[in-house]
This record gives structure tokens, C-alpha cells and sequence, in this order.
């Protein structure tokens, strides 16, 4: 198990070499900055160590809950433009299904619950800062 809290971008291959070996199944998802609603950039905060520790503890229950063999997750704070890969999750199981739900999950939970705050940048200057919303708190329901 690996987690990552870092303003630097990452470069997935490079994370991902020797990943999941012996694995049956591995599932990668990177999301990037959108550009929705004239968004420019999002600023994102958080407080070190909490951060790290509420994400691995994270990890570790989709280590548990899947059966998984290895799980990867990073994401980034600062000033992201759009565009720019803001995280990543990665997980190795022996079987596809246990993969792909144990990236949903992960993703599920790293959409409302993960300790970072983000703060819309516009042409305008900065915004609101983003709530998680009710679809993404939907998707969080299914895994309780």
C-alpha cells in the first residue's frame, strides 16, 4: 500500500511500474482539473499528517474489504490549472470486480470525505469553496 499527499504533479507510468505483480486485475483512474463553469484553476489546502493518515486508513480498509493485493492512491494540493492531474487511485486484486469496486469505493469516498478543501479560481479571481455534492454523497450511501 502506497499514499501520497504531494504538490508536485506524478507521473503515473512511473508510479505504476512493478504495480500489481502477481495480480489478476488492475484498475487505474486519474482525475484532472475540469474546466466547468469558467473554472481557471482550483487552489486546494489541507492539513498535513490528518490528511495522509485519514487516506491511508482509507486505503487499508479497501485493502481489507477487496481483498486487494495492493492499492495506490495520490493526490495533490496547491494551485492546480485545469487540466492538470489532481489525483490518482490504483488498485491490484486477483479478480477484475474486486479491482474495480475497490477503485470506486475509493473514489466514492475520496469525492466527499477526504480531508482537502478546494477552492474554485475563476477569470474573476477565487471563488466558493466546493462542497461535495448530493450526487457524489449518493455514491457514498452505496458502500455503507
Amino acid at each position: 500500500m502506497r499514499v501520497l499527499v504531494q504538490s508536485e504533479a506524478f507521473d503515473a507510468t512511473a508510479l505504476l511500474d512493478g504495480f500489481g505483480a502477481g495480480a489478476g486485475a488492475v484498475v487505474t483512474f486519474t482525475g484532472l482539473v475540469r474546466g466547468d463553469g469558467g473554472l481557471t484553476a482550483l487552489d486546494i489546502e489541507h492539513y498535513p499528517g490528518m490528511t495522509e493518515r485519514a487516506l491511508r486508513d482509507h486505503a487499508q480498509a479497501a485493502l481489507d474489504r477487496f481483498q486487494l493485493t495492493d492499492v495506490l492512491v495520490v493526490h495533490r494540493y496547491g494551485h492546480l490549472p485545469v487540466g492538470a492531474p489532481i489525483m490518482m487511485v490504483a488498485t491490484a486484486a486477483r479478480h477484475r470486480r474486486a479491482a474495480f469496486d475497490a477503485a470506486d469505493f475509493l473514489m466514492d469516498w475520496l469525492k466527499s470525505r477526504a480531508p482537502f478543501w478546494k477552492r474554485e479560481i475563476t477569470a474573476a479571481g477565487p471563488g466558493d469553496w466546493v462542497a461535495a455534492a448530493d450526487h457524489d454523497e449518493a455514491a457514498l450511501d452505496r458502500w455503507r
